[in-house]
């Protein structure tokens, strides 16, 4: 596997064997001491072109955490705002000889046209609303450590699945690896052309949580809406937004998860993300996986995906 730009390149054999991988790098991840030499004298470029938190800083403790060299790009403050390309920046970045591109665009598809510029590994960071591949592997992982397995397990992901890279790469992951995905949101916020065999679409929140066993929540992404797609925050908390009385329709032992940042008091409680989430868990698993990615693609030669 040369580049990291989706879960749709992987099987489920290749993704049970990541996931054992990253299982193992969070072993390291809870030592009093993580440093390990596995990636030393290798150099890492974290490029985003959009805001982040929990990915681009877990991406960067991941690299240093196997002993890589690792630079953070940012579109502002570099020579993008004077007129230079995506393509000539990454083509820049690889002249310096670095050894992996992480990349995060607002835009769709920028991770696979970098990958086919770029004769470095690709890992994707997160495009438009095409896919987040990490995130979708962190998910795959907290839910395993609860249930043991995925297969069979019935996964409800809320909200506004129309603009969420998350959700496409989770029903990617979970349905390969057996589980049932029901899709639960405002019609506006449903996208065509998702649904399958093991994919449904519901459009009452208390019928698609009866039986679930895992609940994705996903943010409201204002930013990438068309204005009047909800007609109110408040009437969105109403019917879709996650509370205890709703969240009853599913298992006693449901395992509630959000890929954040959270909107408290919208689409997710404060009590369900304080008292009955696995939130954190999720961004620690998130420096596992990715210390997982990046073993696999630029420490492992020789080692097929």
């Amino acid at each position: 596997m040369e580049d990291f730009v989706s879960l749709e390149d992987w099987s489920k054999g290749d993704l049970e064997a990541l996931l054992d991988l990253a299982q193992a790098m969070k072993e390291v991840v809870r030592r009093p001491i993580k440093k390990v030499p596995t990636l030393r004298g290798k150099a890492v470029a974290n490029v985003f072109f959009e805001a982040s938190t929990r990915t681009r800083n877990s991406f960067e403790l991941a690299g240093k955490y196997l002993g890589a060299d690792v630079i953070n790009f940012q579109g502002s403050g570099s020579s993008v705002e004077k007129g230079e390309t995506i393509w000539d920046t990454a083509s820049t970045l690889e002249a310096m000889h670095i050894d992996a591109v992480v990349v995060r665009h607002g835009s769709s598809g920028v991770p696979q046209q970098m990958a086919h510029r770029l004769t470095v590994p690709v890992i994707n960071a997160g495009d438009g609303t095409h896919a987040h591949p990490t995130q979708g592997l962190l998910d795959l992982m907290t839910v395993r450590e609860r249930f043991g397995a995925i297969n069979g397990l019935r996964v409800a992901i809320v909200g506004d699945v129309l603009h969420s890279r998350v959700a496409r790469s989770d029903i990617e992951g979970f349905v390969k690896l057996g589980a049932e995905v029901r899709l639960i949101g405002p019609p506006v916020l449903m996208p065509e052309g998702l649904t399958g065999p093991k994919v449904h679409i519901y459009q009452e929140l208390d019928q698609g949580l009866a039986g679930a066993n895992v609940v994705q929540v996903l943010r409201i992404q204002r930013e990438r809406q068309q204005s009047g797609q909800i007609p109110s925050l408040t009437e969105y908390h109403d019917r879709w937004g996650i509370t205890r009385l709703r969240l009853a329709h599913a298992e006693p032992d449901v395992l509630v998860l959000h890929p954040g940042p959270q909107n408290r008091g919208v689409e997710i409680d404060s009590d369900i993300i304080d008292g009955h989430s696995a939130i954190l868990q999720q961004v620690e698993n998130g420096v596992a996986v990715r210390m997982a990615v990046l073993y696999r693609l630029i420490g492992a030669e020789g080692v097929s995906a």
